[in-house]
């Protein structure tokens, strides 16, 4: 079968390769999965790039990709909650990595039936931007007429945020660049800043929640709008304590300019490392087919042009999901 693989560090076009490989075998609690879609995420092209190394270890060449969708067409022996030709959806574990590929073996406890009203490639885009986004909000306990930012509202992650926070009734400020602006407007957001010609800490202030989806000062500059005793939680900044530990970080301290600023907030700030997760798939799921989830598809390429597909994604310039359709 063919499979889209990192076969060295480096640059995208020299770091991927596509190859023929054997079909996956399954265990026990595996599902074996046609794949109709695979969905491209930015911590993909940053494993070829090695800027992961230290964090996740491959063995090369590896095959790339953590999200799909696809039919069952096998399943093992202790598979009790999916029949061979059911449409499925998941984001799989590090260890079964390679989605980029024709044939996945799932494990069956990281998988949902996808939704019924969408394609396979808009089923793909959802896992991981969806479980991440669920995981930051619910972690800082999103709530009804919460004040929150959400950056980079036109991004994979910050598009379905965007979505979710309004479905539980939040405020939603967010920022995009001129061109996404009436886009970004269309996913409800309450208030839209084009970052180009606008400053949000200006209009965003006194907030409940700032979601920090771009790093370095954003993440300081989040304790500056928010109120005494707001929250700020983040995909990219520094780890706080408890996932800090959870990351195998035993000896880790907070930087200082960080816990100072949570200190003179009374704040709560709190990073997401993303876990897959059935239960919250599943409720992605009811909420696309209710309609108050919508999947944001950019460009779609074919698995021949998947180095293509890569490089685009790293251009920055996707509005949405970038998708490889195998269909």
């Amino acid at each position: 079968m063919k499979a889209l693989q990192i076969v060295k560090y480096g640059e995208i076009k020299e770091g991927l390769s596509l190859n023929e490989i054997d079909k996956p075998s399954i265990k026990s609690n595996d599902i074996l999965v046609e794949v109709k879609a695979a969905s491209l995420n930015p911590i993909d092209y940053k494993m070829v790039e090695g800027k992961l190394k230290d964090m996740i270890s491959l063995k090369l060449p590896s095959t790339i990709g953590f999200d799909l969708s696809g039919v069952v067409v096998e399943k093992g022996a202790d598979v009790k909650n999916f029949e061979i030709g059911d449409e499925i959806y998941s984001r799989v574990p590090q260890e079964q990595m390679g989605t980029v590929a024709e044939f996945v073996a799932v494990n069956s406890e990281f998988a949902a039936l996808k939704p019924d009203n969408i394609t396979f490639e808009q089923a793909s885009g959802l896992p991981l931007t969806g479980l991440t986004a669920i995981q930051a909000l619910e972690k800082v306990g999103i709530k009804e007429n919460d004040r929150i930012l959400i950056h980079a509202g036109s991004g994979g992650v910050g598009s379905f945020a965007v979505q979710y926070a309004k479905a539980k009734g939040a405020i939603v400020y967010t920022t995009t660049s001129t061109s996404n602006v009436d886009w970004v407007k269309a996913l409800g957001a309450d208030r839209v800043i084009d970052y180009k010609t606008e400053d949000y800490k200006e209009i965003a202030n006194n907030l409940d929640i700032v979601f920090d989806t771009l790093g370095d000062d954003y993440t300081f500059d989040a304790f500056e709008i928010i109120k005494d005793g707001g929250r700020v939680t983040t995909i990219v900044g520094p780890p706080d304590e408890e996932t800090a530990k959870q990351m195998g970080m035993q000896d880790y301290k907070l930087p200082e300019k960080l816990a100072k600023l949570i200190k003179d907030k009374s704040a709560e700030y709190k990073l997401t490392w993303m876990q897959p997760n059935a239960e919250q798939l599943k409720e992605i799921a009811t909420m696309v087919e209710d309609r108050a989830i919508k999947p944001i598809v950019d460009l779609i390429y074919s698995l021949e042009d998947g180095i293509d597909a890569y490089e685009y994604l790293a251009s920055g310039k996707a509005k949405g999901k970038v998708i490889i359709s195998l269909s």
